[in-house]
């Protein structure tokens, strides 16, 4: 029986326009064996809603350093419930203030990874905290 890998879209929300903390959480998360889909810079959350459908994965993770942060990561946390998509773990990483934290996990992002936090952490959190059946 083949085993199912975790399919994770690791996505740039917003005008920013850097992506080498989301290229360096890709790499590390295929290296860990799980499927990665990027979808590049400059995403729209109804765009990164879109692709998380698409390509049926099991998490999506954002990064963001521009600051909209408190506006578009709960807007495609709602983007996904909207589309029956309720399942799927949302992260997100960047330049986040820890009094944004708090907000953010309220609104459905299940955790914030912040400068610093070793990759070994994002991909433990993510193993275990998958919510689709992975087999």
């Amino acid at each position: 029986m083949t085993e199912k890998r975790i399919r994770v879209l690791v996505a740039k929300p917003g005008l920013d326009g850097h992506d080498r903390g989301a290229k360096v959480i890709a790499r590390a998360l295929r290296d860990a064996g799980m499927e990665v889909i990027y979808s590049g810079l400059r995403q729209t959350p109804e765009q990164i809603a879109a692709a998380a459908v698409q390509e049926d994965v099991d998490v999506v993770a954002m990064s963001l350093l521009s600051g909209a942060h408190n506006h578009l990561f709960p807007k495609v946390v709602q983007l996904l419930k909207e589309k029956g998509m309720d399942d799927v773990l949302v992260v997100g990483g960047g330049v986040i203030p820890d009094s944004d934290i708090p907000f953010l996990k309220e609104k459905g992002v299940s955790e914030i990874f912040t400068p610093g936090t070793p990759t070994s952490t994002v991909i433990e959190f993510i193993k275990n905290n998958v919510k689709k059946a992975v087999l």
